[in-house]
């Protein structure tokens, strides 16, 4: 399955969200695409609220099917909520901590940012996306790419970072110090129903 190169406004306001988690794609139609997106909506069934969720989460974090049901069933064999730790897991995936870090100002830069091998973990050449980061891992990138210009921008225009990550700004270094709290994580998901939908 080919990776969606289409508008990421449009996906937001299909699933009514932020994808890009600032909230821009809704500022002006907060309403769904298309000619009907002004209409009055039909109530959803539980399996078109179960899809829903789940599209989010692919939305969101810029996956296919196979890398979201691969992720999920990972998620089965962790100890806690299977639905919480889908959400931890997505968080550590090495792109989603390049865009937390602020090294890209999307997470679809951060993934271009990796794939280029601009990116190095505890010291080695990562040009992994998908890469699972663990706790203590220190993410930095490569001497090289120090002076690359879409990182200074996004780096200028990042104001705060998540509190289960560190950074160094001098260094261009950054540790993944812990897995997030689902307090931390963003509260328009419903992770519950991502599992119901993957549990029929």
């Amino acid at each position: 399955m080919s990776r969606y190169t289409g508008s990421t406004y449009k996906r937001a306001r299909r699933v009514g969200m932020s994808i890009l988690e600032t909230g821009k794609e809704l500022a002006r139609r907060p309403y769904k695409p298309g000619q009907h997106g002004t209409a009055r909506q039909r109530k959803l069934s539980n399996y078109g609220i179960q899809l829903l969720e789940k599209q989010k989460i692919r939305f969101i974090y810029g996956l296919n099917e196979r890398q979201l049901k691969k992720t999920f069933d990972l998620a089965g064999k962790m100890k806690g909520r299977h639905g919480e730790n889908l959400l931890k897991l997505l968080e550590s995936r090495l792109d989603n901590i390049v865009f937390r870090l602020g090294l890209a100002a999307t997470r679809n830069g951060s993934r271009q940012f990796v794939n280029h091998g601009h990116v190095l973990v505890n010291g080695k050449k990562v040009d992994i996306p998908s890469y699972l980061l663990k706790p203590g891992d220190v993410i930095s990138v490569k001497e090289s790419s120090h002076e690359h210009p879409a990182m200074k921008e996004a780096l200028a225009k990042t104001l705060n970072r998540v509190e289960y990550i560190s950074f160094d700004a001098d260094k261009l270094e950054g540790t993944f110090i812990r897995y997030p709290e689902r307090s931390e994580l963003n509260s328009d998901i419903n992770e519950l129903q991502v599992v119901e939908f993957y549990s029929k």
